[in-house]
């Protein structure tokens, strides 16, 4: 039997659509399944109010990987801007830069407290915690028990909605990576002295001061790679979700069913499959029923709504976005769309402010009505001080399920015995990006991810573990590519198809 396509990739978002391009570019059959009904680039979409456009989180295109960057540049070549990065946390009722300013820390925290901080520090770094398995442990080791309290406690428990003593290391490992303390200060006191640090020294994601951007959102780049992929003979089918998943085992053709906006079961048949989707959805799908089943639907999800208040207001400020570590509020964090781009405002004398609130699916904040959400980010936007109610004139919410893959005690066990079951069970199916891998991650990384099993599968041979490239996309360090350092790592040798 001669499949449809010679390869299906399920979910358009920044993974799904690089395996697209790449193939396509490449002279192969592609068919992309979109849940979506009318929007591509998942969490990187960018949402339309009334022309007003905005973010689904915020993304910086900033990546070390010099592959990512020259994809980026080939698919939207002209209308990337570079913008300043600019964050601050409110905390207290004050706001601190961040990166830190050392003189400003000081003063808004007082002498007796910063004191206190770095004594904690001390203790930290004379006493840690041997192995730590938690996100408490971990950041009380980078940055002392009293800075944990004051910078990370309240804002990752409103982002997870879980105890830091529930989350596990890896994540703050990772998401942090590069950045204690010293780094801090000195990056601080860099900063305070001397202006901008200079450059040509290592760079920690964190700490960065610039980034491109497209101008009209970063949905702007997907729509332009899903025209590229039209162009070069692929398909995209919106709409699509999956319902029904099966390799032949005499052909080894994949059978792919989906249900399309109007509940009718769409048919399709490819060599290969390549998810991008939640690892749950994906397994749930699968006949015969995998025996890692139950450890696909251990793993938990934090899902996030952002309410966008459109204002009449002469006051600005040059945040991309203000982190929220107030415990008196519930929004976890505001952006500032202007300063993103002036593209994404439609209307002088206005601003858009996303104030984004982490919950999960189904619960309180989830199901609330949009008129108290909007009600509520109006009396909390006030409270901050970013804003007055009243010069409020408009407002939209936008829910994002499965936003955030969740790094609790046993979600890597769970990852592993998947991973395992799908590399003996289910031969030519690919997991890339952050929901397909359950790996919170950056788009750069789901791109790299795509890219190399993309790689993969032209050659006919796996080359790369996918599973092993870098999470904060540090894909060259020392100046080579991310192939080159995929290749020389220890544990991603190149290695024959068995």
């Amino acid at each position: 039997m001669k499949p449809d396509f010679d390869t299906l990739i399920i979910g358009a978002g920044p993974a799904g659509l690089t395996a697209a391009y790449q193939l396509t570019k490449a002279g192969r059959t592609a068919l992309v399944l979109e849940q979506d009904p009318t929007a591509v680039g998942g969490i990187s979409r960018t949402a339309n109010y009334k022309d007003y456009l905005f973010d689904i989180g915020g993304h910086r295109f900033f990546s070390k990987s010099k592959e990512v960057v020259d994809l980026w540049d080939e698919i939207l070549p002209d209308d990337f801007i570079e913008r300043p990065r600019l964050s601050r946390i409110f905390y207290g009722d004050k706001f601190y830069s961040y990166p830190l300013n050392g003189f400003e820390a000081l003063r808004n925290l007082g002498l007796i407290e910063s004191a206190l901080c770095m004594l904690s520090y001390g203790y930290a770094k004379v006493m840690p915690i041997k192995d730590p398995k938690t996100f408490h442990q971990w950041v009380r080791n980078q940055f002392g028990e009293r800075l944990f309290s004051i910078f990370f406690k309240t804002y990752t428990e409103k982002v997870w909605g879980m105890s830091c003593d529930e989350i596990s290391a890896d994540w703050a490992a990772q998401r942090i990576k590069g950045l204690s303390l010293g780094s801090a200060v000195f990056n601080a006191l860099t900063r305070s002295f001397r202006g901008k640090p200079k450059a040509g020294g290592p760079v920690i994601k964190t700490l960065i001061e610039s980034f491109r951007y497209p101008r009209k959102g970063p949905g702007m780049l997907w729509e332009a790679c899903a025209r590229k992929i039209l162009a070069q003979g692929g398909q995209i089918r919106m709409g699509q979700k999956l319902s029904g998943l099966q390799r032949d085992p005499t052909s080894g053709v994949w059978g792919v069913s989906a249900l399309d906006a109007a509940g009718v079961e769409q048919h399709y048949t490819a060599n290969r499959v390549i998810s991008s989707a939640p690892i749950v959805e994906l397994m749930n799908a699968i006949t015969p029923t995998p025996i890692s089943l139950f450890n696909a639907r251990s793993l938990k999800y934090r899902d996030f709504l952002t309410v966008a208040l459109i204002a009449r207001s002469s006051r600005d400020f040059p945040d991309n976005w203000v982190y929220i570590h107030d415990p008196s509020v519930k929004v976890g964090r505001v952006q500032n769309f202007r300063s993103w781009s002036p593209d994404l405002v439609p209307q002088e004398g206005m601003t858009c402010l996303g104030l984004e609130y982490f919950c999960f699916e189904g619960d309180g904040l989830w199901n609330a009505p949009d008129s108290e959400l909007v009600a509520l980010a109006r009396q909390e936007i006030e409270k901050i001080g970013l804003l007055r109610a009243d010069e409020v004139v408009d407002a939209c919410v936008v829910r994002q399920a499965k936003a955030y893959p969740v790094y609790d005690d046993v979600y890597r066990a769970n990852v592993e015995t998947v991973r395992r079951d799908i590399a003996l069970s289910f031969p030519d199916l690919h997991l890339v990006g952050r929901n397909g891998m359950h790996k919170y991650n950056n788009q750069d990384h789901a791109m790299m991810t795509a890219m190399l099993t993309v790689r993969n599968i032209l050659a006919g041979e796996a080359l790369y573990d996918i599973w092993d490239v870098n999470e904060d996309a540090e894909y060259h360090e020392g100046g080579t590519s991310g192939e080159q350092e995929a290749l020389r790592s220890e544990r991603l040798v190149p290695r024959k198809v068995a």
